[in-house]
């Protein structure tokens, strides 16, 4: 039987895996590999909460592959040549992967995938991250979608009925080596990121873990995902980013579960907002470090106030809500989605960072890192992006708290001094800021401050 390379990356799972199933069904024998070159990402390398996570899926991943008769063979790139020295030692005649859609990588595999063609191997890609991927829907005029509901619409009107696959029972052994996955991502020295595996799992025994533990929850999800205080969200972020399950899984599992309808839809429309992140990555790939809305490149960002950044960075300003999201983030290696948004419009509003900082902190420190919904997520509560909160939409974290954590349970976990001399006084004063921001925002020649939002 001939062999296929079958190219691990951001699909670290055996069910649904379908670069996988591609090589299987084409009568090849698959090889299983993974190729370590974060030089080739760009200027997004992964951060180390990322590499942090990816260190242990991978070794679930081989324990997986050993667990049928194969194994995982782990090798430093560039991938070119890592990729075409693998095909050599296995004799393989294809290389087989899902598709990835950030900037970088797409410009590395379209080349890639020509340049293994002209050396005379198969090479074939397969969507394994999406329901729809970014070049299916378009506008009537042709043009990519900026704003959500109606991308909405269109993806689910051309959107198949997802299908999944369970893993092979056994594959074929595999006879050459490769590095340690420990050689190639050490462990973190000191090891900082312990306290992130008594909350996670990484791999793809700990995804079907966290999604069959969120099917009971679902009936609550519309309500209890606001609430920062209890366990009302799926917890499938970084399993979703890191392949561990895939898409159509958790959509075909919610879909069918025993949830009233409108808790199914709430969830499900979650997913397409990833998927509407993709779509805008894709579309618009300058958008990880620029505004999507060119109109706010002339705004008036304040300088650079080291110690204010870093009083956010580190959960001390002084605003309980956002100190308590902010250490959250530091402990476990992820925020929750509704006080993202307060720590975001605290540091883009009220001290009026620049965007791009605060998306950066998050891609070093979350576990659930993604590009796509980094930068949709950042540039929508900055006002600069697709479909975006309006700048003049400034949350006041203080009323957000009494209304998503009224008994203060989220706050008094995260940050148990308040209220005592260890507590730090506020790095602004939330009026005054907001009074600020609102100002540069009329000076860019937006909406006369006595129209700005108040929430």
């Amino acid at each position: 039987m001939p062999h296929a390379l079958v190219w691990f990356r951001d699909d670290l799972r055996l069910d649904d895996q379908p670069a996988l199933q591609a090589a299987i069904a084409q009568g090849y024998a698959p090889v299983p590999v993974y190729v370590h070159a974060p030089e080739e990402e760009g200027d997004w390398t992964p951060g180390a909460a990322s590499d942090a996570w990816r260190r242990r899926s991978l070794a679930a991943l081989d324990a997986s592959l050993r667990a049928r008769g194969s194994r995982l063979v782990c090798v430093r790139g560039p991938t070119q040549a890592a990729l075409e020295r693998l095909a050599r030692d296995t004799q393989a005649e294809a290389v087989f992967w899902t598709r990835r859609y950030e900037p970088a990588i797409e410009q590395r595999d379209t080349a890639l995938k020509w340049t293994l063609r002209q050396s005379g191997l198969f090479a074939q890609s397969h969507n394994g991250a999406l329901l729809i991927e970014p070049w299916d829907v378009a506008t009537k005029a042709g043009d990519p979608y900026k704003v959500f509901t109606p991308f909405w619409k269109a993806a689910a009107a051309v959107m198949r009925t997802p299908r999944t696959f369970d893993a092979p029972a056994r594959l074929p052994p595999v006879t050459i080596d490769g590095e340690s996955i420990d050689a190639l991502l050490p462990s973190p020295t000191p090891t900082w990121d312990r306290p992130f595996w008594t909350h996670w799992t990484p791999g793809e025994d700990g995804a079907r873990a966290a999604l069959q533990a969120f099917v009971s929850k679902v009936a609550d999800y519309p309500e209890a995902r606001d609430l920062p205080a209890i366990d009302g969200t799926s917890s499938l972020s970084p399993h979703l980013h890191f392949g561990e399950v895939s898409i159509q899984r958790v959509y075909a599992t919610i879909a069918q579960c025993d949830a009233p309808k409108e808790a199914r839809i709430a969830y499900l429309r979650q997913l397409f907002w990833r998927e509407f992140a993709h779509h805008l990555l894709h579309h618009f790939p300058r958008t990880t470090d620029h505004n999507l809305d060119p109109r706010f490149d002339a705004f008036e960002w304040a300088p650079i106030d080291d110690a204010q950044l870093n009083a956010w960075k580190s959960g001390r300003t002084g605003i309980p809500i956002v100190d308590a999201g902010m250490r959250q983030l530091w402990q476990t290696g992820w925020m929750h989605n509704r006080v993202r948004m307060l720590v975001a419009s605290l540091l883009t509003k009220h001290m009026r960072t620049h965007w791009i900082e605060g998306a950066r902190w998050f891609w070093d420190t979350l576990v659930d890192a993604d590009l796509a919904n980094n930068t949709l997520g950042w540039q929508w509560v900055a006002g600069t992006g697709a479909d975006a909160a309006p700048y003049f939409r400034i949350f006041n974290p203080l009323l957000q708290a009494r209304r998503f954590d009224p008994d203060g349970a989220y706050v008094r976990r995260w940050v148990p001094e308040l209220g005592t001399k260890d507590y730090p006084v506020p790095i602004v004063d939330l009026a005054v800021a907001r009074e600020a921001a609102l100002a540069a925002y009329s000076r860019r020649g937006g909406i006369p401050p006595n129209r700005a939002l108040r929430d």
